[in-house]
């Protein structure tokens, strides 16, 4: 088919031929490929113009991605819980609000759970005031806040490593934060906000506390008392779900601990023992806190290596992980980065000897997290080579599968599930750290079609990124940015990043609908109820705001 490119003012800048690619099953369409890459004029209101139709408008300029690294960063800002919510912080007016569950004095859940069981609760309380919102909801989980936590670190280090982090402005000079000084930067300060409520959430010594210490095949939960000391609780939630829409003020119900589980107490030894290192220098006492916690967790992980999380408790997301080995190798090379002690190295050779690839990044899935430290390290050069020779072979994995798909974008129709906006985006963030190794082999360019992808060149047209893009979402699955049910609530902040297209785990009654009537790529509604498509989620916006951050500095880089 022939096409051309308009300028805004009609006049023909580009044309050629399309390439047809075919039909592609899990967009539902038969698809062409056209190249415009050498039109790089600089301008706005440019549309293609093909089969007798015009697409919508778009730009060209030198720095596309620099305000959404900004708006996908205040994300984490918008869902403090435990604090007001400033005007001078927000981005605007509309997503101020007042702040809700101060003062949060929780203890371990008492009564039946899911399953039938009598838990008999614990002789301590905890002060988890603080942290975000981890989604939707006003539940906050520790295995959805790991790695977020080590997301956002992890971008902060690459910056560090590149000694560029002040070229960008990411030295406290780009967003401004309630606690922001000079020369601290605003990644770490948000990042934070959560550690601490994760640190909060750890056992205290020599407190004992119940634990879920069923077979592997029974579905009955079995509590047995244990000594708890360095074990971290897996989530705080309430006793059921909170409606819908409804301001944090106003969310009266009792909040529970969730007992520990082997999978959040290694979150917080990788994720903590990654603190220990980059506040270092900034806060010597804090990053000694950090640190001391990885090591208490790790040890007490190692006690209590099968305390796995299932659904058993009502009120919150289950996050259950029946795998944890991954975890185990991730926290050991974390505090071997920090602390370069031969046991912690011979712990995660151990533990690494026992994986049997390395999955796709998911919060679940954290052995590829590892081997983005390592690329970050000069001290253990024979990690680092092994990190690089993984991290390529993924990429390459990526790449393959990405040009066998119409849209272009490396996501296999297996991964369009519950939050496949950061399925893909975790999967650029391999490309991205393989494309600081090896330059020369196009990696980057999967990253910046994932973004091209979640901006709207998608089948159904449509940015799954509040703010951004032709045909922006706008009402996610959120208690207060609830505009799709209430129209007294705001919508979505501009960075907010939808969960996206969902054609295996349709669950909500929107999804339900639509169940075996849509392709793949086009399994999505923008509605306020449609929870297991239209959900907003901490370990979804924090690749993006790191491919955000990437995408721009090597842009500006011209690399």
């Amino acid at each position: 088919m022939n096409w051309r490119v308009l300028d805004a003012d009609g006049t023909p800048v580009a044309s050629g031929t399309s390439e047809p690619f075919g039909y592609d099953e899990s967009a539902g369409e038969t698809v062409h490929h056209i190249d415009f890459a050498a039109l790089s004029t600089p301008g706005t209101g440019f549309t293609i113009e093909a089969c007798g139709a015009r697409s919508r408008a778009f730009s060209i300029g030198a720095l596309p991605y620099a305000e959404l690294a900004e708006d996908s960063l205040r994300y984490f800002y918008l869902n403090r819980l435990g604090t007001h919510l400033d005007p001078a912080f927000t981005g605007g007016e509309a997503w101020a609000r007042a702040g809700g569950f101060f003062g949060s004095q929780v203890t371990c859940f008492t009564g039946t759970d899911m399953t039938g069981t009598e838990w008999p609760g614990c002789d301590y309380h905890l002060d988890t005031t603080g942290g975000w919102a981890d989604a939707g909801d006003y539940g906050q989980y520790v295995v959805n806040g790991g790695i977020s936590v080590w997301t956002l670190q992890y971008v902060y280090e690459r910056f560090q490593a590149l000694g560029e982090l002040a070229e960008f402005g990411w030295n406290g000079e780009r967003v401004t934060l309630p606690e922001s000084e000079d020369g601290v930067s605003e990644i770490l300060l948000e990042a934070r906000w959560q550690l601490e409520f994760m640190l909060a959430m750890q056992v205290p010594e020599g407190a004992s506390v119940w634990v879920d210490a069923r077979e592997d095949e029974a579905e009955q939960s079995r509590p047995i008392l244990v000594d708890g000391s360095g074990l971290v609780h897996h989530k705080l939630h309430e006793r059921s779900w909170l409606p819908l829409p409804l301001l944090p003020e106003d969310a009266a119900e009792t909040r529970y601990l969730i007992p520990p589980t082997t999978a959040a107490t290694l979150n917080l030894a990788a994720s903590a023992a990654q603190c220990g290192r980059v506040w270092r220098e900034l806060d010597p006492v804090f990053a000694d806190q950090c640190l001391s916690a990885a090591r208490r967790a790790f040890a007490a992980a190692e006690r209590y290596p099968d305390l796995l999380a299932r659904n058993t408790f009502d009120g919150g997301g289950a996050y259950g992980d029946l795998d944890v080995i991954d975890e185990f190798y991730w926290a050991a090379i974390e505090l071997c980065l920090t602390t370069g002690e031969a046991a912690y190295r011979q712990s995660a050779l151990t533990y690494r000897e026992q994986l049997s690839g390395r999955r796709p990044i998911f919060w679940a899935n954290t052995e590829m997290l590892p081997e983005l430290s390592l690329l970050l390290s000069q001290d253990h050069p024979s990690l680092r080579e092994q990190a690089k020779t993984i991290v390529r072979a993924s990429a390459n994995q990526y790449q393959q599968e990405m040009t066998s798909g119409g849209y272009h974008y490396p996501l296999t129709p297996s991964e369009i599930t519950w939050g496949s906006s950061a399925n893909l985006l975790n999967r650029a963030l391999v490309m991205a750290a393989a494309h600081d190794v090896d330059p020369e082999q196009g990696f980057r360019d999967g990253v910046v079609h994932a973004m091209d992808y979640l901006l709207g060149r998608n089948p159904l047209d449509q940015s799954y990124i509040a703010g951004y893009g032709a045909r922006p979402m706008r009402f996610p699955h959120h208690r207060f940015w609830a505009n799709g049910a209430d129209p007294e609530f705001p919508e979505a902040p501009p960075g907010a990043l939808s969960g996206g297209p969902n054609h295996r785990i349709m669950i909500d009654p929107i999804a339900r609908e639509m169940e075996g009537e849509c392709a793949p790529q086009t399994c999505w509604a923008d509605h306020v109820d449609a929870y297991a498509l239209n959900e907003v989620a901490i370990n979804w916006n924090a690749p993006l705001f790191a491919i955000s951050v990437y995408l721009e500095a090597t842009q500006a880089n011209n690399n």
